[in-house]
């Protein structure tokens, strides 16, 4: 198609050379295409920037951009230097190591369209083995307002399923490497923007969420942020003393249980 989205498209890359072009490709793929796509080098020093410039040139000219960063700062702020330079009204994020259902942009997009009171639209996902595409039916779905309560208690939105505005007051933490992303859509929810979710599942993951892989492994450091993000909204006014003491608690059930889960799996695994 010739006409495009007016959204900005943000990638934050690290040493993501062998699934990059996966991600990109899904990108390409949408019925509806976006006007740009913002690719962010964080800082990878193993040749990941000089691939993405010769990616980059298989594509439309001028379709992609690229942001090198000279020093790593964690995908949240990748994300927030790709913001930076977006021209298109609306973000969309998307992960190196996952990939977009090609209908994404259009339903996504034509659902923010018809609802300009809504600052941040998600939706599911599937998880799929690393030789499979995200290829299945799908129809356009009236979308679920997420309260701040549902918001409060779990991330209710993978980052790759996130569709937001550009001039939403909110960006991720600068620094903050864990759990980054929970954090600003619960600043969005706080902040009394209309935060809703589509019942469709429009994005692919390759990997478990608390697998023995990936960031996501890091259970600790997950759950230290997550416990500071409580804190932070307390700090913020966001919530009060009994609201951050029961959150608290909620929160080290979930991590143990976590704990129990991936344990589980590695007995599994052996």
């Amino acid at each position: 198609m010739t006409d495009k989205a007016p959204v900005s498209v943000v990638i934050p890359c690290y040493r993501c050379a062998g699934s990059i072009e996966r991600a990109l490709a899904s990108v390409a793929a949408q019925t509806l295409l976006p006007a740009e796509v913002i690719l962010v080098d964080d800082a990878s020093g193993d040749g990941t920037a000089a691939f993405l410039h010769e990616l980059s040139g298989r594509y439309e000219s001028g379709w992609i951009k690229l942001v090198l960063l000279d020093q790593n700062v964690g995908a949240g702020s990748a994300r927030n230097a790709g913001w930076a330079v977006a021209s298109q009204p609306l973000i969309a994020f998307l992960d190196a190591d996952d990939a977009w259902h090609c209908r994404k942009i259009e339903i996504q997009y034509g659902y923010m369209v018809a609802h300009p009171d809504v600052g941040l639209c998600g939706h599911g996902f599937r998880m799929l083995k690393q030789n499979e595409v995200p290829d299945w039916s799908v129809a356009r779905a009236e979308g679920e307002t997420v309260s701040k309560w549902a918001m409060l208690l779990s991330n209710r939105f993978i980052t790759p399923s996130v569709m937001i505005k550009r001039d939403i007051g909110s960006r991720f933490i600068e620094g903050q490497r864990y759990m980054e992303d929970h954090m600003l859509w619960l600043h969005v929810v706080c902040s009394g923007v209309s935060v809703v979710k589509l019942p469709l599942a429009l994005a692919a993951i390759y990997k478990d969420q608390f697998g023995a892989a990936g960031l996501s492994s890091h259970l600790w450091p997950m759950e230290r942020s997550d416990l500071e993000n409580y804190r932070r909204l307390h700090h913020d006014g966001c919530i009060g003393r009994p609201q951050l003491a029961v959150l608290l608690g909620y929160s080290v059930l979930k991590f143990m249980r976590r704990l129990v889960m991936y344990w589980g799996c590695l007995r599994w695994k052996k």
